[in-house]
């Protein structure tokens, strides 16, 4: 027991000292089109951002075979790298519920703007000025009843035969201004960074 305690103590000082460096360690190698998000503004050595940038083929064959030109590229001489500028990553797939997405796939918009097919089913209320005066026509002149001489319409006398008052269309004001509205959940930037080099992935 004395002597596993001394060997721990002992290369916990050497790491401490600075004989050991960190990344010396076994298995701290990334895997390689692995995407780490940081807080600082850079990327560490060997990892580039997730920008959407186009990459030569024959410079990362390894990370080419992994993601091909899911992201982007002509498939011939580059391929691109994840594009996470503004964006928020999701699992790809498909189940029951959901819509399926494939890797690569991007979506969504900061804005949205609706318009009438988008809007829940509503009415309007329509209102008519009128004039405080018995109708005495089926013609209605500046916004109220006129009263002209004719008492067709006239509650004090009662036509003989039947008559309809005419159809017209009330229109209503327009209002809103068609202004796009913020679409965005809360959200906090900070870095992606993909792996370019690295241990090739097992599949199992």
């Amino acid at each position: 027991m004395r002597k596993a305690f001394t060997t721990t103590v002992s290369l916990a000082a050497l790491m401490a000292a600075g004989s050991i460096s960190e990344p010396a360690r076994a298995g701290n190698e990334p895997y390689i089109g692995d995407v780490q998000l940081v807080a600082f503004n850079f990327c560490p050595r060997s990892y580039a951002s997730a920008e959407g940038q186009l990459l030569a083929i024959s410079q990362y064959s390894a990370l080419f075979a992994l993601i091909g030109t899911q992201y982007g590229g002509d498939g011939r001489t580059t391929f691109a790298l994840p594009d996470l500028r503004g964006r928020v990553p999701m699992g790809q797939g498909n189940g029951p519920g959901l819509t399926s997405r494939t890797a690569g796939q991007a979506f969504g918009s900061e804005v949205n703007g609706l318009n009438v097919a988008q809007m829940a089913a509503h009415n309007h209320a329509g209102h008519i000025n009128v004039a405080r005066v018995n109708a005495t026509t089926r013609s209605p002149v500046a916004a109220t009843m006129s009263r002209a001489a004719v008492t067709l319409y006239d509650e004090a006398a009662v036509p003989s035969a039947a008559a309809e008052m005419r159809a017209d269309t009330v229109q209503l004001q327009s209002t809103g201004s068609a202004v796009p509205f913020n679409n965005m959940q809360p959200s906090l930037a900070m870095r992606y960074c993909i792996a370019l080099q690295g241990v090739f992935p097992p599949r199992n």
